[in-house]
């Protein structure tokens, strides 16, 4: 599966006879999953027909502010667009683009969509060799790697004014060998198969009571979320909970008690590369659940008798191959790091991330967590408090140097 898949691409084209390349470009993009978006200036619909890109991407191409056809002259968002994009491909990217690029000057809905964009930009000049040459040009080029978009250098070839030196803009292939190459450099977890379970198990004493617990699911799936930006396939088994996560990189299942989530882990846990069991499974549920409502009898007390649960961590840990990474977490509120670590020798882990009902802002229902990640070494990092977005962040910068040992 080609890394641009499912990715959301705007394709900028500025008005150079390289423009005649655009359609192939748009075709490989398409071919490799993504969805693309055409950006043209008004002077590149000179080079190349607005229907030819549109048929090929079935989108709509955008050049105006204002769709002037229509009598309500409906805007075109540049700021809904720029949030749109995943990454943002400018090619050709004329000497005449680049320096409204560098400067800021947003007189067309290209630059203005470049200007509030928050995505990964890449630039693929294209231009004769003396103006590729020109000391203006080249401030300008240096200027926006500066500013941290991606060059994309010029070929040297045959040019359309008859010369023969660089200026050539790359081939279509070439274009997204480099958007690709660039994109897995920073997908440290690319091809890898990640499971994640999230969230709490729900055990039925009844038709409509349960033994559960108050994990929301948000840290199981924040670092669904971070897997997945970094390139991993990640499969998510979650109990009951409000969230909801759209991501063509994350495959989930949803779960209600802890037999469920047992029986798909088990189907999923050969497969995986890496596994993280971050969600609160209960240890225990009813020995018997009941079909029906249980009745209130006046005065009269209900005693419900417990069984244990098969504990899901311990029977993966089991099971673990040397090329798996296993995962755990523990919630614990004394002798917390003895018994996190006794835990992780326990259950047969890789590394254990551990919180501390003592600490303000971590456990369930917080939008933050403080974490402390213990490997199968013993060593010990500790972090402060932050969103469970950016601890997911640090669990896996950790996870990755475990990987690359």
């Amino acid at each position: 599966m080609s890394i641009l898949n499912g990715k959301n691409i705007l394709l900028g084209i500025s008005g150079g006879i390289a423009a005649y390349k655009s359609p192939f470009l748009v075709r490989l993009l398409i071919k490799n999953g993504a969805n693309v978006q055409v950006l043209m200036t008004p002077s590149s619909k000179d080079f190349v027909t607005p229907l030819t890109l549109s048929t090929l991407s079935k989108r709509p191409v955008l050049s105006d502010f204002f769709n002037k056809d229509n009598q309500n002259e409906l805007w075109n968002n540049h700021v809904d667009l720029a949030l749109w994009a995943d990454y943002f491909i400018i090619a050709p990217a004329t000497a005449n683009t680049l320096s409204k690029m560098a400067s800021a000057r947003a007189d067309n809905l290209l630059i203005a969509t470049y200007l509030s964009s928050k995505c990964p930009v890449f630039f693929a000049p294209a231009m004769d060799l003396d103006m590729h040459k020109n000391k203006a040009n080249k401030l300008n080029i240096n200027k926006l790697i500066d500013f941290g978009n991606l060059h994309i250098p010029v070929n040297s070839g045959f040019l359309a004014s008859g010369l023969h030196g660089e200026g050539r803009m790359q081939e279509p292939n070439e274009i997204i060998e480099f958007v690709s190459s660039s994109i897995l450099k920073q997908k440290k977890l690319y091809g890898k198969k990640i499971l994640i379970t999230a969230g709490p198990t729900y055990e039925s004493i009844d038709a409509v009571r349960f033994i559960g617990n108050f994990s929301s699911g948000k840290m199981g799936f924040s670092l669904a979320i971070t897997a997945a930006n970094l390139g991993a396939e990640v499969f998510l088994v979650t109990g009951p909970t409000s969230l909801n996560i759209e991501n063509n990189m994350i495959k989930t299942f949803n779960v209600t008690s802890a037999d469920e989530m047992f029986k798909k882990t088990s189907e999923l846990f050969s497969d995986m590369d890496i596994a993280i069991f971050s969600a609160a499974v209960s240890d225990y549920k009813p020995k018997k659940a009941v079909k029906n409502k249980i009745k209130k009898e006046d005065n009269s007390n209900l005693n419900i008798e417990l069984v244990s649960n098969i504990d899901i961590l311990k029977h993966v840990g089991g099971i673990k191959k040397k090329n798996q990474l296993l995962i755990g977490f523990a919630l614990e509120s004394e002798n917390e790091i003895d018994n996190a670590i006794n835990k992780l020798k326990k259950k047969n882990l890789d590394a254990i991330v551990l919180n501390s009902l003592n600490d303000h802002g971590a456990g369930f229902n917080h939008d933050t967590n403080k974490i402390t990640f213990i490997n199968n070494k013993s060593e010990i990092v500790k972090f402060k408090l932050k969103s469970k977005r950016e601890a997911s962040k640090d669990i896996f910068n950790e996870i990755i140097k475990l990987k690359n040992e």
